[in-house]
């Protein structure tokens, strides 16, 4: 999904807040705050034999999606903050929920961003069910949303959509399909018969072993006097507490590795190579969580020399989280700061 909303916008401009998973505006993966795509539950055990019963012990997992791969590693990273900014959560029943965010920024746009949450009833397993709508819209009338069902026990399909000044910018649609040990999704991006433009995204995963995984992406663009193919190949190896990963492909490369040292201390190493911007970089993260303080930390320095860091605080018994933030660019000399309150 990444790849076809990068081909799409090749240049998009950089997202502003002032909050840790502050989002809004460059692309159809920014959402509400908060807002994950939910798991799928495994396949219940058919009925059968002692055999059976053996074999399906003995059988592999799903391998997940190919936009996880790297997603535990990344979330170790800090998200960059700039400004202030203020964010009031409602539930307003069990299955609905509203949010009003107020972003102040000197960098990027201030404004106000209304945002709401719908889980249906259908349940698919204990701590799910679909569909799942979740869309926000600002003072200015953009709007980002997401529908998400579950089709069948094995298939899920999404629809996404970004408008910009009452505009249509971005829209997509993907079907995806859970097999034992396998998940294979299908992307198609922002078609357009008249022009004759638009993106296919392939993604196949297969787990050969409780611990390797192997996989394959193939994208593929069409705009006026312009066509191309990109495909990459993909592998993770999970361990009993680390995950390393590598994606090889026409675009470059990008390796991780994710550790769990305890409870309390996490780390992750980033490796990335773009053969488009000819450029590559390494960034080390950690993540430090004390929760009999209800405190989160996270940390981040890379090979230009951008140091950065959040501290995330729970004031409990109140449902009120502080957030601060501050990113160090040495190179340029620049300073960016910012300071993020929830409540709810």
């Amino acid at each position: 999904m990444g790849s076809v909303l990068a081909a799409s916008s090749p240049n998009p401009p950089p997202a502003a807040g002032a909050g840790a998973g502050a989002q809004g505006g460059a692309g159809l993966v920014n959402v509400p705050p908060g807002f994950t795509m939910p798991p799928v539950s495994p396949a219940p055990p058919s009925p059968g034999t002692a055999s059976q019963a053996g074999e399906a012990e003995g059988a592999l997992p799903n391998p997940g999606t190919f936009e996880e791969c790297h997603r535990k590693c990344k979330e170790v990273f800090p998200l960059q903050m700039e400004g202030v900014r203020l964010v009031v959560n409602k539930g307003l029943s069990n299955h609905f929920q509203v949010s009003h965010t107020i972003t102040l920024s000197t960098v990027g746009d201030s404004g106000y961003r209304f945002g709401a949450t719908y889980v249906g009833t259908k349940q698919t397993g204990p701590a799910e069910s679909f569909p799942v709508m979740v869309g926000d819209m600002d003072n200015t009338g953009s709007l980002n949303a997401q529908v998400i069902h579950q089709l069948t026990q094995r298939v899920r399909s999404k629809v996404a959509m970004q408008t910009q000044q009452h505009k249509f910018v971005n829209w997509q649609c993907d079907a995806e399909y859970r097999g034992d040990d396998f998940t294979a999704a299908v992307t198609l991006g922002n078609p357009d018969v008249l022009v004759g433009s638009g993106i296919i995204v392939a993604h196949y995963l297969q787990s050969l072993s409780p611990a390797l995984v192997l996989g394959g992406e193939l994208v593929y663009h069409q705009r006026p006097g312009e066509e191309g193919t990109v495909t990459s190949l993909v592998g993770r190896y999970t361990g009993s507490n680390y995950v390393a990963t590598l994606t090889l492909g026409g675009a470059g490369a990008h390796a991780s590795y994710y550790h769990k040292a305890n409870d309390q201390l996490q780390v992750g190493v980033e490796f990335e190579a773009s053969t488009r911007m000819q450029d590559t970089s390494v960034s080390f993260g950690y993540q430090l969580d004390v929760p009999k303080a209800n405190f989160l930390f996270k940390g981040s320095l890379d090979s230009n020399w951008i140091v950065g860091a959040t501290l995330e605080k729970k004031l409990v018994p109140l449902p009120l989280s502080l957030a601060l933030g501050a990113f160090l660019n040495h190179r340029k000399n620049k300073f960016q700061c910012g300071f993020g309150v929830t409540i709810g």
